[in-house]
């Protein structure tokens, strides 16, 4: 793997595995791909928790050759504002540190943290479907969200343990149960609120309302 891929990779690492869930397609993929091995398939999926299965995951890719990262970026088409930040990094050249000029590294940082979502969409209560599109994107960082939300650390480990085999049916059985509770006051601004308390960036919302 090219040392730039490497260093990005280790870059985000803590940020990958707390957005990302590789059982399902990520990790198939790449083993489709010749990427991964049968033990380290095994390797990975005998991690306790989806957050561990990332880190291993991570651990191995830079030792996997030159394709590994490219199909790496393939494989994340359920997770696509992930691979767009990762990309939209490499694409942009470091520039020179800019001292009292406005464009700085903290100026930048927060443009990209630009909601572009309207306000007129802000104010509406979410669909079921934007619910259970957002649910898909949660991963691991879901309970976090709803405890932000309000729910009591009782009603999501109810959600946990309703849905233990799903951590989609756990957080979208959490999410209406919020809805319902809150009524008008469950709004996407509302939901904007709390993804980004809990370190989400906004464009994970701004997808599921395409």
């Amino acid at each position: 793997m090219d040392p730039v891929h490497k260093a990005l990779l280790r870059k985000h690492r803590l940020d990958l595995s707390g957005q990302l869930l590789v059982s399902d397609t990520v990790v198939p993929f790449l083993f489709q791909e010749n990427i991964l091995t049968d033990a380290q398939v095994e390797d990975i999926e005998c991690q306790p928790t989806d957050r561990q299965k990332v880190l291993k995951l991570l651990d191995i890719l830079p030792n996997r050759g030159p394709r590994a990262f490219h199909l790496f970026l393939r494989s994340l088409g359920d997770f696509g504002w992930v691979r767009d930040q990762l990309l939209q990094e490499l694409q942009t050249p470091p520039g020179p540190s800019c001292a009292g000029e406005g464009n700085t590294p903290d100026n930048k940082s927060a443009s990209k943290d630009v909601c572009r979502i309207p306000d007129s969409v802000l104010q509406r209560v979410p669909s079921d479907r934007e619910l259970s599109r957002l649910a898909s994107r949660l991963g691991p960082e879901w309970e976090s969200v709803l405890m932000d939300l309000g729910l009591s650390a009782e009603a999501v480990f109810r959600c946990r343990s309703d849905h233990c085999l799903s951590a989609h049916g756990a957080a979208l059985g959490g999410l209406v149960q919020w809805r319902r509770a809150e009524g008008r006051k469950a709004t996407v601004e509302r939901l904007l609120q709390s993804l980004q308390a809990t370190g989400h960036h906004p464009s994970v919302l701004e997808d599921v309302l395409v």
